[in-house]
């Protein structure tokens, strides 16, 4: 993996740890604000009951205050009949005092209610003090834990963005606009490939872009999303770890017409496929890139069969299964198919295991040079 993917990957990680602690900073606020909206609620209901007591005091004042007015009335009449000439005059009176005691009365039962509303009202303001003292006591707690949280925080975000600030350096300018661009808009700016498609948008990759992001050796963009695009090959080995009742490879003829090796290292071009041909008392040579399956180089053709024309390509290989007619390979132009490349590093994976199981039994007889050392 290019060092520029691997300090990619973890400027992303990072980059998602800055948000995720912004986010924590910026909803602390939101939960104290929720938690004083409760509290307001709360002083409120307080501040009605305590209101409601200080009315109905009032009014029992106002009722207390007309009795007494009513009372003063009475009184003034009583002594007027003593003066009257008339019973008319006597009457009228008479009428005045029994209308100022019912008024009396009617006052009397409004202070009764009061006063038997009165305890409904004292509870409703002490349940509203306890309840606003323990809320209080709350979010005092509460507005604690989140001035410590977020000074907490705010000391990881600040090691955080020191720790970007480092990686950002480990990568190249032009790739670091790259993938802060890409960030900006879809929120991440590096994608891993797996089974041939980008992972971020689940858009499948054409070949050769599959090829080249697994090759390694350069930086590849996701031609949907415009994310770079990275290769994990230990993902791969685990969702294609073998089994524990693995199949018998099935081993290549030995006069075959056709003949495909592995070399760990080829003139200097790293890993390679090499498919050996005769066609017509000629030999030919191809070679492939194993990891984008691209042709290497021109076709080299010689005289004889390939076990004489190619002895030093042959020897330290391994052979591996594959036939495929010169019309397809041809047809194939400078680029291995990926199901062809599979099938081929499947082959080659199985060889590997072969060989460090000791589960092939080598014949007596010596081996010839095609079949060469596993």
């Amino acid at each position: 993996m290019l060092p520029d993917i691997e300090n990619l990957l973890k400027l992303q990680d990072t980059d998602k740890e800055i948000r995720r602690l912004q986010d924590e900073v910026a909803e602390l606020p939101k939960r104290v604000a929720v938690i004083e909206q409760k509290l307001a609620g709360t002083k409120a209901q307080l501040d009605k009951a305590q209101a409601a007591v200080k009315a109905d005091e009032a009014a029992r004042r106002k009722y207390e205050t007309n009795i007494s007015d009513l009372r003063g009335k009475i009184s003034k009449y009583r002594d007027q009949s003593l003066d009257v000439k008339t019973n008319e005059q006597y009457k009228a009176l008479l009428h005045e005092i029994q209308f100022a005691e019912k008024e009396i009365a009617a006052n009397e039962d409004k202070i009764l209610e009061l006063m038997v509303n009165a305890d409904a009202r004292d509870k409703e303001v002490k349940a509203a003090q306890v309840e606003l003292k323990e809320e209080m006591a709350e979010i005092e707690q509460e507005k604690e834990q989140a001035r410590q949280r977020t000074a907490v925080d705010e000391k990881l975000l600040a090691e955080e963005r020191a720790k970007r600030n480092q990686l950002r350096t480990g990568v190249r300018e032009d790739l670091l606009r790259h993938y802060e661009r890409v960030s900006k808009f879809r929120g991440s700016g590096i994608s891993e490939v797996r089974d041939h498609k980008c992972m971020a948008c689940q858009v499948m990759l054409r070949p050769q872009t599959y090829n080249e992001v697994r090759s390694g050796k350069e930086t590849v963009v996701c031609d949907s999303c415009q994310r770079i695009l990275y290769f994990n090959p230990a993902d791969e080995l685990v969702e294609k770890k073998e089994t524990v009742h693995r199949p018998k490879r099935h081993h290549p003829k030995i006069d075959a017409p056709q003949a495909w090796y592995y070399r760990p290292e080829f003139a200097g071009d790293g890993e390679v496929f090499l498919c050996l041909t005769n066609i017509s008392g000629q030999a030919s040579r191809r070679v492939y890139d194993i990891h984008t399956g691209r042709l290497i180089g021109d076709i080299l053709i010689r005289e004889g069969d390939f076990r004489q024309a190619f002895p030093e390509d042959i020897t330290g290989s391994t052979r591996l299964n594959g036939n495929w007619s010169e019309e397809e390979l041809d047809g194939f132009g400078g680029e291995l198919p990926m199901v062809i490349l599979d099938s081929l590093r499947t082959d080659l994976d199985a060889a590997r295991h072969e060989a460090s199981s000791g589960s092939h039994v080598k014949p007596a007889v010596p081996v010839p040079t095609e079949q060469a050392t596993h």
